[in-house]
């Protein structure tokens, strides 16, 4: 395994995970008591439906071991800090996205490890039995929590600085992401071509899924469309970042990454149509006019 892919993708969520960090603030995570039912319903569908599905389609797929634990470290993983920005092309609540994307990140230090662990006992992938043992549990709370917690408190300390900071964050974490990814693609190539045929239909099916069920099941409990649209980009738009380096960093198989290397370039696409599809049912959607309520009360 390179360097690039043993050092180079943990630093890169890390810069990520700070960039993360110094946007948010204490208060995000105490507006989660103001909209309890609209986080609440959101955790319950990532965290125990969605782990459910996946592992339905993994058994209905015939996934091979590694494959199929591979899945579902990528259902365990936490939304990815572009829901922030989908949300924000759509009209949904962003602040509700900080909410859950904060909280999330918390949850899944607990959450990723125990699913991943059911994963390895029952799929059964490697010879010696490698599993998430507590020393890697500590690991991925390093990878995940630390750098959040870092940049926190630097908002905290330096709020102008975390301003001005933000942004240029983001762009670096984007540019080193890119390069160390583009980088673990080139080194594993035929592996990734070998088996893109496979993952394709099931990280394709688990998205849409994933995007549908954070959408409906939402309004279905008459929560707010623009709860619901954060809700749906926040469950739909997995951390596959954080399952790329759990697998190839923590648990050492570039195998085991594949999935979420395929459903994190699908992704993208997928939940830019889907939300040109809520979109456009937001015109004869009862709700509409609620959309247009000040995006500064959603924040306050």
């Amino acid at each position: 395994m390179s360097a690039l892919t043993t050092i180079g993708l943990p630093v890169a969520l890390g810069i990520i995970m700070f960039g993360l960090g110094l946007s948010l603030t204490v208060a995000d995570f105490a507006r989660v008591l103001k909209q309890p039912k609209a986080v609440l319903i959101a955790l319950v569908c990532q965290l125990i439906v969605l782990p459910a599905i996946c592992f339905g389609l993994v058994l209905a797929f015939q996934l091979p071991p590694v494959l199929a634990v591979g899945m579902m470290m990528l259902a365990a993983s936490p939304g990815g800090t572009t829901a922030n920005l989908y949300s924000h092309l759509f009209r949904g609540d962003i602040a509700l996205n900080i909410s859950l994307t904060a909280v999330n990140s918390v949850i899944a230090v607990i959450t990723l490890p125990l699913i991943t662990n059911f994963a390895i006992w029952y799929f059964e992938p490697f010879d010696d039995q490698l599993g998430m043992q507590w020393a890697k549990v500590i690991e991925v709370f390093a990878i995940v929590l630390l750098p959040v917690a870092a940049g926190m408190l630097v908002r905290r300390l330096w709020p102008r600085f975390a301003d001005r900071m933000d942004k240029p964050v983001r762009i670096v974490s984007v540019i080193v992401l890119v390069i160390v990814i583009a980088g673990a693609v080139a080194s594993n190539w035929a592996l990734l071509v070998d088996n893109f045929a496979r993952l394709a239909l099931i990280t394709i099916a688990f998205c849409l899924i994933s995007l549908a069920i954070g959408y409906f099941v939402p309004r279905w409990l008459n929560v707010g469309r623009r709860q619901a649209i954060a809700s749906s980009f926040e469950i739909g738009i997995h951390n596959a970042t954080l399952a790329i380096v759990i697998a190839q960093s923590v648990l050492g198989s570039v195998e085991l990454s594949l999935p979420a290397a395929v459903y994190g370039v699908l992704m993208f696409f997928l939940a830019f149509g889907f939300g040109f599809l809520i979109r456009e049912r937001a015109g004869s959607d009862p709700d509409a006019a609620v959309a247009a309520e000040p995006e500064a009360s959603a924040r306050s």
